[in-house]
């Protein structure tokens, strides 16, 4: 569902990712780790179209992002690790706002508000304004917002920042039920814990380039049978920046 082939990154004489190659099957949750710097944000950017590879290709779907971006970007969900929420709507005019955008009809988005509202209990908050929510309701009424298309392929950028456990939990539940259905997850994060807890697979990037990729158990394979992701994260990032 998700390919990436040689793809590179530049900036002057930077290089933010080096000839990244990687296949994501439909229904994987993966989990792209890597420290500070490492180029998971802007890997990630050239996957939904924000940024213009250097070199290399990325396809969504089958998709070309590069030659037919609205295409690719009708069947993707981006969530970024900042979002940016109109403050001037409520939660209830955003939601439908975001459905317009993807032109989802009004009855079936004023349809699907109810029911996401619920799911993500939003429905005592639907008539306030958006500058007025907590961070938590920030996140939860992205996150509905953004299912709101049924998006194949769902990319997001470091999901739990900021969240209480309660959400924490919502989220990480949600996630795994939603790749389940069936939906591609691709998702950076900081959190060895989370990666550890719902990927399928999971892919460590350094110096922009992919020195790891596989099941925590084929991740595991050399090492000691117990090591956590903490170990073997910290084992191959050392040993290869030495």
């Amino acid at each position: 569902m998700i390919r990436l082939e040689d793809l590179s990154k530049n900036f002057g004489s930077l290089q933010a990712v080096r000839q990244l190659s990687l296949h994501v099957p439909a229904g994987e949750l993966f989990c792209f780790l890597g420290p500070n710097g490492a180029g998971k944000t802007t890997t990630i950017k050239m996957m939904t179209g924000l940024l213009r590879p250097s070199s290399g290709r990325v396809t969504i779907g089958g998709i070309d992002i590069e030659r037919d971006p609205l295409s690719a970007k009708q069947i993707i969900g981006y969530i970024p690790d900042m979002p940016y929420l109109y403050d001037r709507l409520t939660c209830s005019e955003f939601f439908v706002f975001t459905g317009d955008l993807y032109r989802v009809p009004r009855p079936e988005s004023e349809a699907e508000r109810e029911s996401s509202f619920d799911q993500f209990g939003l429905q005592e908050y639907r008539n306030v304004l958006v500058k007025d929510l907590s961070h938590g309701l920030r996140q939860r009424l992205i996150y509905a917002a953004t299912f709101l298309h049924r998006p194949k392929v769902l990319f997001i950028d470091e999901p739990l920042i900021g969240l209480d456990p309660k959400t924490i939990r919502m989220i990480k539940e949600l996630l795994k039920n939603k790749a389940r259905e069936g939906t591609t997850i691709f998702l950076t994060t900081h959190i060895l814990a989370l990666a550890e807890d719902v990927a399928d697979r999971i892919g460590i990037i350094l110096d922009g380039r992919l020195i790891a990729d596989g099941t925590l158990e084929e991740l595991r394979s050399g090492s000691e049978d117990e090591s956590s992701l903490e170990d073997i994260f910290l084992a191959l990032t050392e040993s290869a920046d030495e």
